[in-house]
């Protein structure tokens, strides 16, 4: 089983992080939440619509996108087009979307590359289109699949800045993270699975000290290198 007996709750305006080791079943979390994924049991609610059986397309016209592990643009059309894509998801108007679409690219930092093929990005813009393209959905939440992989340090720290100003803008975000410099700095509540089962919840803080999520996925090593 991928996942068994998770239950939590994302609060309006929240960080909420989601940790664990490879393969305890993060990204099936949220493709299930997402609709990708049909849940075998259980339900989900989005501000109490329940949302089983819906399409990925439906639950995003509901408010809740996400980006993915392995970002996917669409290589031969431009950094516009390709957020255009995500605006026309909820917006009818294709020159409402262009204009919507452009203020999102000025706000990730990607307009000299407005007009530019999206195959021409390095991968650390490649995951600001991917969060662009989201975020042109008009979400209430976000669901953020390892968006820090691959970056340096400073990329981090500016990606954190990002998001918190994106949080601060009304969103909800729910992170998929292995960065823990992110995770520290961003979320508010962390949960951490292993194998499919919640095996700790709490603040960053809290969590870094459980024994059993050290002995699952932290080690020893990070708690001594916290101090």
């Amino acid at each position: 089983m991928a996942v068994g007996g998770l239950s939590f709750e994302l609060q309006k305006e929240e960080i909420l992080a989601l940790i664990g080791p490879n393969g305890a079943g993060k990204t099936t979390v949220f493709n299930c939440l997402s609709g990708f994924l049909p849940a075998d049991e259980g339900e989900i609610y989005l501000e109490g619509r329940q949302l089983g059986g819906l399409q990925p397309f439906q639950i995003c016209q509901l408010g809740m996108a996400r980006t993915f592990q392995i970002v996917k643009p669409f290589l031969t059309i431009s950094v516009l087009d390709n957020v255009m894509v995500g605006a026309l998801a909820r917006e009818k108007s294709t020159a409402t979307a262009k204009q919507k679409s452009i203020e999102i690219i000025d706000f990730v930092g990607l307009s000299a590359w407005t007009g530019k093929e999206a195959q021409g990005l390095p991968l650390p813009l490649r995951k600001r289109l991917e969060l662009a393209r989201a975020l042109a959905t008009q979400p209430k939440i976000l669901l953020l699949d390892e968006v820090m992989a691959g970056l340096n340090p400073t990329e981090v720290d500016e990606l954190i800045a990002l998001l918190k100003e994106i949080n601060r803008r009304g969103v909800s975000i729910f992170l998929i993270e292995h960065v823990m410099r992110g995770v520290m700095a961003l979320s508010r509540r962390v949960i951490v699975i292993n194998y499919g089962v919640k095996i700790a919840e709490g603040s960053p803080e809290e969590v870094v000290r459980d024994k059993q999520v050290i002995e699952a996925y932290l080690g020893k090593e990070f708690l001594d290198a916290q101090g």
